[in-house]
């Protein structure tokens, strides 16, 4: 980095102490006004003692380690599995989507083992025919005897 472009023009070519020591007004874009309310409010008058401000070293503390963190598992987890999601929009027939733009997430499905019954196909008709048999016993035993 070039120091010239982050001071103002009358601080041009002064080394780095020299900098350190100056009025905040010496910060390219901070002007005589902004320094003034600066010394006001936090009672800094120089680029040092802005540097040296609690709330600035916080913030830089907090930026710094905020950018070296890693992600929580839970939502890198999340993270993956949208990224191996396909994104598909609701029909236009349908009016929640033609208004508010809705969009479903779907994970696209895995290589899917076509010898075997992936969708528990049989599992279901099994479960059907027993709840018809039950429901069959039920509307039975509720109708009136006719002996």
């Amino acid at each position: 980095m070039n120091i010239d472009t982050i001071v103002d023009k009358d601080y041009l070519g002064k080394n780095f102490r020299a900098l350190a020591d100056a009025p905040i007004s010496a910060l390219c874009g901070v002007s005589g006004k902004d320094a003034k309310l600066l010394a006001q409010t936090f009672n800094v008058t120089t680029v040092r003692e802005l540097a040296n401000l609690d709330f600035v070293k916080w913030a830089c503390a907090i930026t710094t380690l905020a950018d070296q963190e890693r992600t929580p598992e839970a939502e890198q987890a999340k993270e993956s599995l949208l990224d191996g999601a396909v994104e598909m929009t609701f029909p236009a027939s349908d009016p929640i989507s033609v208004d508010a733009g809705v969009t479903r997430i779907e994970v696209a499905p895995d290589m899917v083992d076509a010898q075997g019954d992936h969708q528990d196909a049989g599992q279901v008709e099994h479960s059907t025919r027993r709840g018809v048999k039950e429901a069959k016993a039920a509307k039975a035993a509720k109708a009136p005897s006719t002996h």
